[in-house]
């Protein structure tokens, strides 16, 4: 008879449970061999996995594995069913090779284009990503191996990342930071989830039980075991206290023999730890026993997935004729990326492969008709003036140039943050003479992130690949001579500088704290809300076909707070091409009712790509709730909505909205009001509880409304912003005798409709 988790930790020495909270090496959880309770496999494999080699004392020796495209480029799909597959791929992959948990996916907020590991994390919006990593989770833990979403929480640079603080508001943390995560575990329900390095507000995330135990498990319903990022336990027994589980790696008992002994000197209950080992042990006894049932794995399969997803997460960035190429056309191809080109990341998610090839070699196979000149290296910035001067003649030679672009490994990495945004200088400099000569000059992108583009509006073409995997050679090709038509959409905004972006005076911080004082201003919300000229905004991408969008409608112009309301719009293929759509949602707060800290102009609340025939038409719905129009309010600790109207704009990017519904919503939750004798007038009036008592002494005191300026003195705006501002003590000073006798009863009245 097997025995069940909890005979189990009854059975377990107070040794062996603090044993079982750390890791045995750098990629195993310990095993128990007397009770039978087996270790348990980790793996790196946000995007492909990387596992140590059995035998190999390296942790860094990995296996060879199909690499995916990277965060940055999966995002790009805007496609959760896209990254379930991609999931569902590295779980048959995973539990092919002993593989319990992939750690992945990472889904920080980009908060700065320079972060250096940004080519791993999904976008600058939280809804999508949470959407993209829900579907990765879901298809990783489909094929029974568990999923770790990292890193939790706040942890959107690489500078000082083991030690910084994170200073944030509660309205930022919850609007911005958290509802990825939030997402992933409501709807996916990962086995586990890794902390960050950093301190959050002052707490590190590795003994932070607002996040760990009251967020994760109590609000969210998280009920698998929580781990440390490698190395980011700072106090291992007040860690177990506040909610995180596993210590990886482990420490070499250093802290199993602190556990122990807080545990006898009472400092920490052994029922907090019996907790956390049997979290642990609940998933090492699921992943063990999944791990009988067959693994199927196929190489060749997932290497055609994984061209299919480098295709739907390509950028047309830019379009004025250059693309698609023709069979006939003389073409030359310039740029070392078109030979080796950079399709994943450094660092902890560097996978081992062997089956990427470049353009140049997938047109080579394909049998097109090129010329290639190298003109400046893929892996550092060197100008070479003959290599310079052969690629702007092979250009002016050419009916068009492609020119294979981006940024070297060694601009942007795990462990180290970008000092700036610009390409390598000899690749805009290249760029901009082969522009002069050749009208036909398209620029494909090798990038992680963001960068600027001071060429753009010299070139025809703009197609932007990020970091796409082991397929991005034949991705890439199919792209430009349009056997494939480009349909991703940018995951982040592309700002024409790196001053403009939100974060610019307090990007990486002082090396102590990282101050997140844009708030909620974050990405769109920041650009958008100052209407400040961008390259490209967020949700951008054009294609070879067009689309056109008509007859949006809801099924009630009213929402409830317990209901819900749906949208509905038809997408008709207006082209001659088989294309696909990314349709999206966002919803703008137009009741007028004062946000403190800001309102965003408008927010993601809905996407849904459409694969349709020229001339194919099909119908698109979203369903909302309440929670969509919601904003996170410190007041109440909690999302809130306030009553009136909403608008849901429809369109194909935050600046290209094609379709604007108004919506109502009806509510009688207030936010909390405290009334006393410096509560402004404005306040009270524009809040439905109070502006008849108001209106009603204001009308009784007209006296004092004409001593303090309503006799024609002043402007009408003028006399309204003062009343607005004007507290109630301030009515004694203008009405004498009479408003100090009926302050007090004004006072009670109130707040007591403040109350109610």
């Amino acid at each position: 008879m097997t025995a069940t988790v909890e005979e189990l930790v009854r059975s377990l020495t107070l040794e062996e449970k603090a044993g079982l909270c750390s890791g045995a090496d750098f990629w195993h959880t310990k095993a128990v061999e007397r009770l039978g309770i087996p270790a348990l496999m980790l793996s790196d494999g946000p995007h492909g996995l990387r596992t140590q080699k059995p035998g190999s004392q390296n942790p860094n020796d990995s296996i060879e594995a199909v690499c995916f495209p990277a965060g940055c480029a999966a995002a790009a799909s805007f496609d959760p069913t896209l990254t379930r597959r991609m999931g569902a791929a590295l779980g048959r992959e995973a539990r092919a090779s002993g593989v319990g948990v992939v750690l992945g996916p990472a889904i920080n907020i980009k908060r700065s284009p320079l972060c250096g590991r940004n080519f791993e994390y999904y976008s600058e919006d939280p809804f999508l990503a949470g959407e993209l990593a829900a579907g990765l989770i879901e298809g990783i833990q489909s094929e029974g191996v568990g999923a770790c979403p990292k890193h939790f929480a706040a942890n959107s640079q690489e500078t000082r990342r083991m030690t910084a603080d994170s200073r944030l508001d509660e309205r930022t943390l919850h609007e911005i930071y958290l509802p990825a995560f939030e997402a992933a575990v409501r709807e996916a329900q990962p086995w586990s989830v890794m902390c960050s390095y950093n301190r959050v507000n002052g707490v590190y995330a590795s003994e932070n039980a607002l996040l760990l135990n009251e967020i994760l498990r109590e609000q969210w319903g998280f009920h698998g075991f929580t781990m440390s990022d490698w190395g980011a336990v700072n106090d291992r027994v007040r860690g177990v206290a506040a909610g995180l589980d596993l210590e990886m790696p482990g420490s070499g008992g250093v802290n199993d023999a602190k556990l122990v002994e807080a545990v006898r000197s009472g400092a920490l209950d052994e029922a907090v730890l019996d907790k956390a080992v049997t979290r642990i042990l609940n998933i090492v006894l699921r992943a063990a026993d999944l791990a009988q049932q067959p693994a199927v794995f196929d190489r060749t399969a997932d290497h055609a997935l994984a061209v299919e997803l480098a295709q739907e997460s390509a950028v047309l960035l830019q379009n004025l004729g250059a693309l698609p190429l023709h069979t006939g056309q003389k073409v030359a191809y310039i740029g070392a990326f078109a030979d080796t080109p950079r399709y994943q990341g450094g660092g902890s998610s560097h996978v081992n492969t062997h089956a990427a090839i470049g353009a140049r070699e997938a047109a080579r196979r394909n049998g097109r008709d090129i010329v290639y000149v190298e003109g400046f290296p893929a892996d550092r910035d060197q100008r070479d003036e003959h290599a310079f001067l052969q690629a702007v003649t092979a250009a002016e030679e050419a009916d068009v140039a492609v020119i294979f672009a981006g940024l070297p490994e060694i601009f942007e990495s795990e462990g180290a943050d970008r000092r700036h945004m610009r390409l390598p200088d000899c690749q805009n400099n290249l760029i901009a003479r082969v522009a002069a000569v050749q009208k036909n000059t398209v620029v494909v992108l090798h990038t992680g992130a963001p960068v600027e583009c001071p060429w753009a509006g010299d070139v025809s073409a703009v197609l932007c690949l990020y970091l796409a995997g082991e397929g991005i050679g034949e991705a890439t090709d199919a792209l430009l001579w349009g056997e494939a038509n480009p349909s991703g959409h940018l995951p982040e905004t592309w700002p024409l500088r790196l001053e403009d972006t939100p974060c610019y005076l307090d990007y990486p911080g002082d090396g102590l704290t990282a101050d997140y004082r844009e708030g909620v201003y974050v990405g769109y919300r920041w650009y958008d809300g100052r209407r400040m000229p961008v390259r490209w905004p967020f949700g951008h991408g054009l294609s070879y076909t067009g689309f056109v969008y008509r007859d949006a409608v809801l099924d009630s112009d009213t929402l409830t707070e317990d209901g819900s309301v749906t949208l509905r719009l038809r997408i008709r293929n207006s082209g001659a091409l088989r294309g696909a759509e990314v349709v999206q949602l966002y919803v703008s707060d137009a009741t007028g009712t004062p946000v403190p800290g800001g309102r965003v102009p408008q927010a993601l609340r809905g996407f849904q790509k459409v694969l349709l025939d020229p001339g194919q038409e099909c119908e698109v719905r979203f369903t909302l709730t309440a929670r969509d129009l919601s904003r996170y309010s410190a007041e109440l600790h909690d999302w809130y909505a306030a009553p009136g109207r909403y608008e849901l704009r429809l369109g194909r990017s935050s600046r290209d909205i094609r379709m604007t519904v108004p919506l109502h919503y009806q509510s009688d939750r207030h936010l909390p009001l405290t009334v006393d004798e410096n509560t402004p007038l404005g306040v009270l009036l524009a809040d439905a509880r109070t502006a008849a008592p108001v209106q009603q002494m204001l009308a009784q005191h007209q006296q004092a409304l004409a001593n303090g300026g309503g006799d024609g003195l002043m402007p009408p705006e003028a006399m309204a912003q003062m009343l607005d501002a004007m507290p109630l003590r301030a009515l004694v000073n203008f009405g004498g005798p009479e408003a100090v006798a009926a302050l007090p009863a004004l006072l009670e009245t109130l707040r007591q409709a403040a109350q109610s």
